[in-house]
């Protein structure tokens, strides 16, 4: 017999620690992460690369509005797994934060206090009754004065910085693919066809449209742009004929 209680008696309530150390709370929002919508961000010497997958919930939703992919500030943006009205509060708090840094010193906010602001408001969530932990994993890249950036935001609060990484349902096929083609030494454009690689791999593993987003920020010009419908198409194709 186990000497660890049931997870049914303390998940109830998000300050109480079970006996052997864990929130279950915040392990439940971890998984509601787990079973999002994949996403990732690549970091190289010439700027940023965040990639999503584009769930459609209907052929009647309007394929243009459900985007993934936001502009926090116009160096950095952000992507997420989990619930989306979650990540959609939080979004809004870092724009005002990074509006407020330019605001107060004329200067556009890093991306890792970014992240740790984030990160603050999410841990706060896990340690007062009557509140839940945030259910949703915000990925932030961004240029700013330490060079190209990415940062992950955990529902426990915690935060971490990566050259790339993936979260979501489909993380540990992407996150194969990143570990085995990821390079230092590449391009910005090579980082879009390594993110196209592993957003189309992910989705075919589940048999699921190739419906999917991609912004970059070049390190030039320190500003966000998404790809259009048929550059993301062109990625795709030169996938599919390298398999």
């Amino acid at each position: 017999m186990s000497i660890f209680a049931a997870p049914g008696a303390y998940d109830r309530v998000i300050t109480v620690f079970s006996p052997d150390g864990r929130l279950f709370q915040v392990e439940y929002a971890i998984e509601a992460v787990n079973r999002g919508a994949t996403v990732l961000g690549i970091a190289c010497a010439e700027g940023v690369v965040l990639g999503a997958e584009e769930r459609l919930e209907s052929r009647l939703q309007d394929a243009t509005f459900g985007w993934k992919i936001y502009e926090v500030d116009e160096h950095l943006i952000a992507t997420f797994a989990g619930l989306a009205s979650d990540a959609r509060a939080l979004i809004d708090v870092a724009r005002v934060y990074a509006q407020s840094n330019r605001l107060l010193y004329d200067e556009s906010v890093d991306v890792e206090v970014i992240a740790k602001r984030i990160g603050d408001i999410k841990q706060f969530y896990t340690q007062h009754a009557g509140m839940r932990p945030f259910g949703v994993s915000i990925v932030f890249g961004g240029v700013d004065k330490t060079g190209s950036r990415v940062f992950v935001t955990e529902p426990s609060g915690s935060y971490k910085s990566y050259y790339a990484v993936a979260v979501g349902v489909g993380r540990e096929v992407a996150e194969k693919i990143l570990r085995e083609e990821y390079r230092h030494d590449m391009t910005l454009e090579d980082s879009i066809k390594l993110a196209a690689k592993c957003l189309v791999r992910a989705l075919e593993a589940r048999g699921e449209p190739l419906q999917l987003r991609i912004t970059i920020i070049p390190a030039k010009t320190r500003k966000s742009r998404t790809l259009t419908k048929e550059e993301v198409e062109k990625f795709i194709e030169a996938v599919r004929s390298s398999s």
